[in-house]
């Protein structure tokens, strides 16, 4: 292992082993209750986002991608998931504060608990990265926040399988590759 890639692991266990069980448990609960979920991010937190939307629809929930020209308008009491790692990406307040007024619930997951993103949004999940004042060229920009996220939400979705009686082999029949 290279001495940068265990430098973002040993980065991304530490991000991960703050207490988070709340924060998971109302994730889930808002996804279970939820008609459309719609997820939103920009840049490789974009694609983060998309990672947990495929695997959201492999598991057979109604989910769209902010920002698609087939993505229906988000309405009252849907859940748009919105991640940031600094919380102030324009498009993503922006994003936030439209759908907060039609109605839907908006969670935000951001590293920057008091960033104007998680003011816009109905609630916070904090994902704790310690800033990086050395050593930044091992984990440059938004790394670890990043690959924390990926790691959080899969962890989500995990939990999402038990509860909703999900197999692998359920998910792969909604897979891209029997398209």
């Amino acid at each position: 292992m290279t001495e940068s890639e265990e430098h973002i692991l040993k980065r991304v266990r530490a991000s991960l082993a703050t207490e988070q069980d709340d924060e998971r448990e109302y994730l889930i609960e808002h996804i279970l209750k939820t008609q459309k979920i719609f997820i939103y991010g920009v840049g490789r937190s974009g694609t983060m986002c998309k990672a947990f939307a495929i695997r959201l629809v492999q598991m057979g929930l109604k989910v769209f991608f902010i920002g698609e020209t087939i993505t229906p308008i988000v309405e009252k009491d849907d859940l748009v998931i919105i991640i940031s790692n600094t919380g102030e990406t324009m498009s993503a307040i922006q994003t936030a504060n439209i759908v907060r007024r039609l109605g839907a619930r908006v969670i935000a997951i951001t590293a920057e608990r008091h960033s104007k993103l998680a003011h816009a949004a109905s609630s916070v999940i904090h994902i704790r990265v310690e800033k990086d004042t050395e050593d930044s060229e091992f984990s440059p920009l938004g790394t670890v926040f990043e690959i924390t996220a990926l790691v959080f939400l899969d962890g989500i979705v995990s939990q999402l399988m038990k509860r909703l009686g999900q197999k692998e082999t359920d998910m792969r029949a909604r897979h891209a590759i029997w398209v």
